[in-house]
């Protein structure tokens, strides 16, 4: 049987912490940042965890 192949599009977005759970970055941090308060764009710099109704389907992508 082949090699399970990583979707790479995942890949470069989610990372895999030590303790197995999945990091994501946050939506709206990309441009119009002039009229986003900074308090906003502070809050949005965190990653976010993965919702646990995505967490099997990212990490069969990702190939774990």
């Amino acid at each position: 049987m082949p090699k399970m192949k990583t979707h790479r599009g995942a890949a470069k977005r989610f990372k895999v912490t030590g303790t197995g759970k999945l990091r994501r970055r946050q939506a709206n941090r990309n441009h119009f940042f002039e009229k986003k308060p900074s308090t906003r764009m502070r809050r949005l710099a965190r990653s976010e965890s993965l919702h646990p109704g995505d967490e099997a389907r990212i990490k069969r992508m990702l190939g774990r």
